[in-house]
Parts: C-alpha cells; structure tokens; sequence
C-alpha cells in the first residue's frame, strides 16, 4: 500500500472511499453488460421523440439483474438530451393504489405532490394531460413492480389510464415500461387494456460470473481506497454472489465485510471479515426470504421439515400437505399450484431438486432442504 494511500486511511479513519457505492439505489456511472437492454429501450422511446407514441414494453428478469438500473439510466439520458419526453417512474411496492400513482407522475411534471384531500382523481388526472398537450411532450410511466398493482386489482384501470388517455385528451401520447422480477408471475388483462398493451419483451439474464466480477470490481474501485481488498477475496464474493443470483447479495457483502474490518481497525478487509459477513448475510437473507413466500410456499417448507424422510419425494409432500389442511378445515392447493411452489422454492435455492427413474408412474422427484431444518423452521415461526 502506498504511504499516500496509508495517510488517508489514518486520517479518515476508514477503508470507504465512498460508502454510498453500496447503497441499493446506487446509479453506477459506469453501467456494464446491459448495452442490449438498454438500446432496447432506447428505441421504445426514439419514437416518442420524433413526435410519435412511446412503444411499451414489459421489462423482465429475475431480482438484481439490472432493471431498475437500466430505467434510470435511460430516463436521465433521454431528460437530458430532450424536452420532447417526459419519464416518470413509480415503484409499486410503495405506490399501488391508482391516486398514489398519478401523484407520483404529477410531481414529476409539476414539482410538487398534490394535495391529498379535496382534490378528485378526475382534476390530477386531467391537469397532466393538459400539461402535457399544452407543451406537446409524451409521457412514458415506469411501474417497476408492476406485478404489486395486480395483487391490489389496480393493474387494469391504471393502464386504462395511461394508455387510453388520447380518448378523453387528443394528442396524448403515452406509454407504458411494466418492470417484473416475479419471472413466474402471469397476468392477464381487460379486453379494452390488452388490445392497447401489446408490450415488447425485453429480457434481462442472470449475470455470468465474469460480469457479476466486472462489476463488482467496479463499485470497489469507486467504493473503497486501494488495496482495501484482495483479488482472492473478490473472487470469493463473486461466488458467493453467482450461487444466490443475485447481485445485491455482492454488494452488500463488501460493504459488510469493509464495516467488520474497520471494527477490527485493520486497514485491509481479512478472510475471517469476509466470513462473518457471509455469516451475517446468511441469517438474513434466508428470514428475507421466507417472509415473502405465499402461504402455500411456507406450507410446503413446512411439510418438508415435518416428512418422516430425509429426502421425501413430491408425491409424498403433496399427499402430507392436503392431510394438514383436511386436519384444520383449509382447503388444499391443486397440484398445478403445489409444482408451482416447489419450482419457486428451487428458483430462490431453499430446495433442491432431483428425478431418479424410481417411480410407479416414471421420474420421482426427490426435494433436498438446503439449509438447517430448525433454522427454517424458527423463520416460518
């Protein structure tokens, strides 16, 4: 390490060049592996530019691959260059109800969120499009999560809205980016909606370790002074990142393992900072995790611990399943529903699954925990 690189360590007290590069709304300057993605993008909003509508489009792809990301960077590009398009973006998880989200594009116009009482939908609505018309721009809305406004039964009258809003306003051009990380969701839409959405699919893969690597590099480069941590380490954390697929899982191991190590008053991130990072990442994410499964997902996991077998088979936790609900009076989940819960489990690697050539009908399909019984067990609780 360099005596420069030694002084600035002693004098900030810290191995964070800036902390922020960890944040989960970081905006990296440098935006990698995603330059199909967002020329995708670009071309859904060229037309909007040229005087026409905006091409919607439904963006996909598992968590932390990228996506929200990609709106952002596209939305400050497109702001910066033009005054032709207006880019709003609306999380879901936050905003779901049809007020809260026309709020949210009227302060993006306006400045300001308008008052929450006394004030009709009919009136927000109508001032952004007039405000739009009056200034000749299209209006693109991001509704990242948009899956959130299907479990509220919102989804349809808010597209209505949008997409339609040339039938009450002449001239309105408006569309739509959905942003799904639920790759098993499926939606289905109104008539008068679907015939309007007929959307572009693009697609954001799971990063490759080499890209998960790049960029991990990069938000240590930005993030941390010289030398703070190790190719060997990085290497460890770009495994760890790849197993769980997903990126954020990367992120937050580095700035973790920085904070153990500044705790520590080391002036390098050691193998044992890193490995009570993971230690403490581990417990977390798996309670994360199992706080967002449906109740047909924590029941299978439930039927899993409670199986008389070490690796019980998916007919025998189907038949154990329908018995606990017939013993508490609650209806069973067909087993189109039951496939549908072990195919998540193993998408977010709680179980594993393998077929042996064992059973009566063919295949069998044996479901393998991945993680102490009793500490999922102590999570479902």
């Amino acid at each position: 390490m360099s005596g420069h690189v030694e002084d600035i360590l002693m004098g900030e007290e810290t191995l964070f060049k800036n902390i922020a590069a960890f944040n989960p709304d970081y905006i990296p300057e440098n935006y990698l592996h995603r330059e199909s993605q967002m020329e995708a993008l670009a071309l859904c909003l060229r037309p909007a530019l040229k005087g026409g509508k905006p091409v919607n489009s439904v963006v996909m792809g598992s968590p932390a691959t990228g996506k929200t990301t990609a709106i952002h960077k596209i939305f400050e590009m497109v702001e910066g260059r033009s005054e032709k398009l207006v880019c709003a973006y609306v999380n879901c998880q936050l905003y779901n109800t049809r007020f809260n989200i026309f709020s949210q594009i009227y302060q993006h116009i306006f400045g300001h969120i308008p008052p929450e009482t006394g004030v009709p939908f009919s009136r927000i609505y109508g001032e952004i499009m007039k405000k739009l018309a009056q200034e000749g721009k299209a209006l693109v809305v991001a509704l990242d999560d948009i899956n959130h406004l299907f479990y509220s039964k919102n989804a349809n009258q808010i597209l209505y809205d949008i997409l339609r809003a040339h039938e009450v306003f002449p001239g309105a051009r408006t569309g739509v980016f959905a942003i799904i990380s639920d790759i098993e969701f499926r939606y289905m839409l109104d008539k008068n909606v679907s015939s309007v959405f007929i959307p572009q699919e693009i697609v954001f893969d799971p990063y490759t370790f080499q890209e998960i690597k790049d960029i991990l590099h990069d938000r240590v480069r930005v993030g941390f002074y010289p030398s703070v941590l190790s190719e060997d380490l990085l290497e460890e954390i770009t495994q760890a990142t790849l197993a769980t697929g997903d990126l954020r899982v990367g992120i937050d191991l580095l700035r973790t393992s920085g904070n153990f190590a500044e705790a520590d008053a080391s002036r390098t991130i050691q193998k044992q900072h890193l490995e009570k990072a993971m230690q403490d990442f581990d417990s977390h994410h798996i309670q994360d995790t199992i706080n967002k499964l449906s109740g047909d997902e924590k029941n299978l996991l439930r039927a899993i611990i409670k199986s008389d077998e070490d690796t019980p088979t998916a007919g025998n936790l189907f038949n154990l399943i329908k018995e606990e609900n017939l013993k508490e009076g609650r209806k069973s989940p067909s087993y189109a529903s039951f496939d549908r819960a072990i195919k998540k489990l193993e998408f977010l690697r709680i179980i594993d699954t393998q077929f042996t050539g064992k059973g009566v009908r063919g295949n069998t399909r044996l479901i393998i925990l991945r993680f102490d019984p009793k500490e999922i067990e102590t999570h479902l609780q």
